[in-house]
């Protein structure tokens, strides 16, 4: 009878830590990250077995998105803007948070297009009319970032109009690629990851507040061992190698 129990209570352990194993570790993430997170996160499947789902979009839907409650282990933010917001509603692990790289802004157009050479004095007559693609400039860092570098260059009310907003710079990258616009203004990183567009200019980083992604843990996360374990994971050499072969510059260690 003894036996019998502590079989069926082994068996109940040994499901029960299945189940927890098979948890997913649910990432939400800037959009500028997908290509890299993909191959960091396959790596860390490889290695644990633990299954690791990234939720790609613009920072500011995803912070909005965890203030309504939305189950995710960890955010990794484009700017240090809408981390500070969930910091503020003490929704993060703040021992775990960390600035995970940095990026840059490029101007890009179309692979096939043959433009002239840019400038940041020749930035508005090469643009002329043309329509130039930007992630949501009061909401979305990559937007945000963008409007602040041609408001620098005494630019934006010029260039405002030509302006068609995306919901997050992979879509304004995409608007590129395709051809639906003529110019647009990305990360660093997304120009790497696309190969159908160029990169014609690459803005000066004194033209804008440092681009930063800070990742952390949230307080309630589902899977807050996995949590801890995949962001152990993005600060080792393989991570780092991904994230600088991709574009983004280095962040702490």
């Amino acid at each position: 009878m003894v036996l019998r129990l502590f079989s069926v209570l082994v068996g109940v352990w040994l499901l029960l830590a299945q189940s927890a194993a098979a948890e997913p570790i649910r990432v939400f993430a800037a959009a500028s990250l997908t290509t890299a997170l993909e191959e960091i996160a396959q790596d860390f499947t490889e290695r644990t077995g633990q299954v690791v789902t990234i939720s790609a979009a613009g920072s500011s839907a995803l912070a909005r998105q965890i203030a309504a409650g939305a189950p995710a282990d960890i955010f990794i933010s484009a700017n240090l803007a809408w981390m500070e917001d969930l910091a503020a509603r003490d929704l993060i692990a703040g021992d775990t948070r960390f600035d995970l790289a940095g990026n840059g802004l490029v101007l890009i157009a179309p692979s096939f297009a043959q433009p002239p050479a840019v400038t940041h004095d020749t930035l508005a007559e090469v643009i002329g009319a043309d329509r130039l693609a930007l992630a949501l400039v009061d909401a979305v860092p990559a937007g945000i970032y963008a409007k602040a570098a041609l408001t620098q260059l005494g630019l934006w009310e010029q260039l405002a109009p030509n302006v068609v907003q995306a919901d997050n710079v992979r879509a304004a990258l995409a608007l590129v690629a395709l051809g639906a616009a003529p110019y647009g203004i990305v990360y660093a990183s997304d120009a790497v990851a696309e190969a159908r567009v160029q990169v014609l200019l690459r803005l000066s980083p004194d033209l804008h507040p440092p681009i930063t992604y800070p990742a952390a843990a949230l307080r309630h996360a589902p899977n807050p061992d996995g949590a801890r374990a995949f962001l152990y994971h993005l600060r080792s050499d393989a991570a780092r190698k991904v994230l600088t072969t991709q574009g983004f510059s280095e962040g702490a260690r």
